[in-house]
């Protein structure tokens, strides 16, 4: 008798499934079916070990892989089971704070902030400290929010009950972040970050509340692990400490969210924290051909902070690996192009199984044109996202507003389509309800008699919140959105507007409602259905379904895979990003193989890298091929377009010189002379950044100095009895004597290494690493 859980698992899957009890670690190596593996397992932990559904929580990093997860766990055991904890990271978080966010008296109904309310929040912050994207731009503002976030001290500010007062000696990106934080408490809403570090919070100060969730989850599943940050893993990790059921699925070799906090060494290291931990390693791919996985083994062979496996198959050899070397950008955009129309002339294939992958989204500039001149139709992810647009965004604030009165939805409607309330209408409205300690929408309401307030405009928005609680009362959430629609003037608006896409995207989100209601068979909640969509991220993108060439960044393109799939600018600088190598030096180059390697291991039937000659301006140096094509041995692939010897020499020079000599030549209290500052002494060594920081005594400042800066040396070893009576002439004929590193062709790397290259790589590195010197793991309280 067939048995549906068990039924069609290789070894290993089989074992990861059955391993039930204790601290699990499952090395699941690229397209190795591990969400079959961590579904069977949930199936069989309800079906054949009798535990409850609801005592079972299972987190991933997106709520499409939760909701496939919660589809094939229904398919295997019925529909009658709760399979709510099949979730998000920040899905459980938001529905543990509805529980107990009270413990900080926070409300329950507090706000959840998507990317485009933060940014509503900065306009504020930066109209209020009188800044604009001259002084700082909201992407940096952002990432240092973050950052900042990473650390949960914050904590310690926010929950206490008292505004901000900014410093003016405080940094402009601290202060700004300072005001952030108190706008959001004014409004009880929480960012991504927060929703995790407040749950984190509560569970360390609150022994009663982490026993009483700690008993509640006897079995606890983590996908994707590897990308998992310090404060996710410390959630699961305390929260199974009753019941010492941890089981972890992922593969180091494919972490590439290290800017975003995520460690390889979470997994890498997990069985020397937990001795007990038993391991599995899952080898076995289902999606690609040996000749792409030889490539792709080949390269993360390099990196060391890894599980050793070799990823192997069943499927034949298929066709072979393709370089391709053109003399310019339009050569290598054009052979694609053309290697896109053999492919459908050739093969039973479509556009859409065709992907082009680059690291950097202004990559992708000489691709479009190339497709468009040989009239190959495409389209590109990463766009807009349907809940960010702005005619859905409205339609979602004006549901807010209705059942929250939040000021963040407040400020973006109140004046849409314009009602004449202006700024002086919005200042006095501000200044009345921090006055009163009330919300914008009830400071309107209980002073609408006010001088200033009383027009006709706030009247009748008033007027119309009030009618549409009254129907929110008695009517479904799509009729709703139709009846806001109408009585606010916004179909209207959009109608004048002439974009018929805007109309069109407010059908797909009414179809949408609809479509949920009848899976639910009863009335969806407003205030659930909102927190949904607040948690979608831009990795819940749906895949296009047109028939199109798909272009995306390596990034994008993770969990997902293509039967033909072409790497496009290939070239050192680039991949690698040159801009990660300056920030993070070896834990940057690992990460970027990582990516790499994720980019050969989305192909199933074919994979090629092309790169091209030229002059790279995110450099500002010659292209030359990526470093990572000499990690693979010639025989795995077959090279198309000359690549010259000197070519080839050159860029092997070049990778040398930008890796540089980055050993550590001096310790903590060292003294040292530099060529113009003179006589200073170590005050730290930051091997994580391959940087000094040290005290020169002459211009009494600290200064960063790079590893790799071969004119700094030992005070004892400079021959300088007197150096402090040197003279700033003598100093600079010293330093004209010194054969200048950057005069020479080979070494041009290192120059742009010290330089700032232009900031347009699409992904940027925060310096989360650790030294490889020190533990990284810090064991929790």
């Amino acid at each position: 008798m067939n048995d549906p859980i068990l039924e069609n698992l290789n070894p290993s899957q089989l074992q990861a499934v059955k391993t039930t009890e204790g601290y699990v670690r499952v090395i699941a190596g690229a397209g190795s079916g591990k969400t079959k593996a961590l579904t069977s397992r949930f199936a069989y932990i309800v079906d054949r070990l009798g535990i409850n559904s609801s005592n079972i929580l299972c987190v991933t990093f997106t709520n499409k892989a939760a909701q496939e997860m919660k589809k094939r766990v229904k398919a295997l055991i019925g529909d009658t089971y709760d399979v709510s904890f099949i979730t998000t990271y920040h899905g459980f978080c938001v529905r543990f704070l509805r529980e107990e966010i009270n413990k900080i008296h926070y409300p329950k109904n507090f706000i959840i902030l998507d990317a485009e309310d933060q940014k509503s929040i900065l306009r504020d912050v930066f109209t209020e400290l009188q800044i604009n994207s001259k002084h700082l731009t909201f992407k940096q503002v952002l990432r240092f929010i973050s950052k900042q976030k990473s650390s949960s001290n914050y904590l310690s500010y926010i929950l206490e009950n008292k505004s901000f007062e900014p410093d003016e000696s405080d940094s402009l990106s601290s202060r700004v972040f300072q005001v952030y934080l108190d706008k959001q408490k004014r409004n009880y809403a929480l960012d991504f970050d927060d929703l995790i570090h407040f749950t984190a919070f509560i569970l360390d100060h609150n022994p009663d509340v982490l026993l009483k969730w700690q008993e509640n989850l006897h079995y606890i599943q983590v996908d994707e692990a590897q990308d998992s940050s310090e404060s996710q893993f410390h959630l699961v990790e305390i929260l199974s400490r009753v019941h010492q059921n941890l089981f972890l699925v992922g593969d180091p070799d494919q972490t590439i969210y290290e800017w975003r906090g995520a460690k390889p060494e979470y997994l890498v290291e997990f069985d020397t924290i937990f001795p007990d931990t038993q391991t599995i390693i899952m080898n076995r791919n289902y999606r690609s051909t040996p000749n792409i996985l030889k490539v792709g083994n080949h390269i993360i062979k390099n990196n060391t902070v890894r599980v050793d496996k070799d990823m192997i198959t069943d499927k034949p050899e298929g066709f072979e690996v393709v370089h391709f070397h053109g003399k310019n950008d339009y050569e290598e955009s054009l052979w694609i192009a053309s290697e896109i129309k053999e492919i459908l002339k050739s093969e039973d294939a479509a556009y859409s199984d065709i992907t082009i992958l680059y690291r950097s989204n202004h990559l992708s500039r000489n691709i479009e044109q190339a497709l468009i001149k040989e009239n190959i139709p495409y389209t590109i992810f990463g766009g807009i996202r349907f809940f960010e647009r702005k005619e859905i965004k409205d339609v979602l604030s004006m549901l807010r507003l209705i059942v929250q009165g939040d000021n963040f939805s407040f400020l973006r409607m109140h004046n849409q389509p314009t009602r004449g309330l202006g700024k002086k209408f919005l200042e006095r409205l501000i200044y009345i309800a921090q006055e009163q300690n009330l919300s914008l929408l009830q400071a309107l309401e209980k002073n609408i008699d006010d001088k200033e307030l009383a027009k006709k405009g706030a009247l009748d928005f008033i007027k119309l919140i009030t009618e549409l609680k009254q129907d929110a009362a008695a009517k479904s959430i799509s009729d709703l959105v139709k009846i806001i629609l109408d009585k606010s003037g916004l179909s209207e608006l959009y109608r004048k507007d002439g974009d018929e896409d805007r109309l069109e995207n407010i059908k797909e989100l009414v179809n949408s409602m609809l479509l949920l209601e009848k899976e639910n068979n009863a009335p969806v909640n407003i205030m659930e259905y909102l927190q949904e969509i607040a948690l979608y991220t831009d990795l819940d993108a749906d895949s296009e379904k047109q028939d199109k060439v798909r272009l995306m960044t390596i990034h994008i393109s993770k969990g997902l895979e293509f039967p033909y799939v072409f790497l496009c600018g290939f070239t050192e600088g680039v991949l690698p990003s040159a801009l990660s190598i300056k920030e993070r030096r070896k834990r940057a180059i690992e990460e970027e193989r990582r990516l790499m390697y994720v980019a050969v291991t989305r192909a199933e039937k074919r994979f090629y890298m092309t790169d091209s000659e030229g002059f790279n301006f995110t450099t500002g140096l010659n292209k030359y091929p990526s470093r990572f094509l000499f990690e693979i041995s010639e025989e795995f692939y077959v090279r198309k377009g000359k690549l010259s010897p000197e070519i080839i020499a050159n860029s092997k020079t070049m990778i040398t010189q930008s890796s540089g000599d980055n050993s550590l030549r001096f310790q903590e209290g060292d003294m040292v002379m530099h060529p113009v500052w003179n006589k200073g002494k170590i005050k730290s060594v930051e091997a994580e950044k391959n940087q000094y920081i040290v005290e020169f005594f002459e211009i009494g400042k600290e200064k960063t100095i790079d590893f790799s800066f071969k004119h700094l040396t030992k005070a004892e070893d400079t021959n300088l009895d007197n150096e402090a009576d040197l003279t700033a002439h003598d100093l600079q004929k010293q330093l004209e004597s010194v054969p200048n590193p950057f005069e020479q062709e080979e070494d041009i790397t290192n120059k742009n290494l010290l330089e700032d290259p232009q900031k347009n790589i699409d992904q940027s590195a925060n310096d989360n690493g650790g030294s490889d010197e020190k533990k990284w793991w810090k064991p929790w309280n």
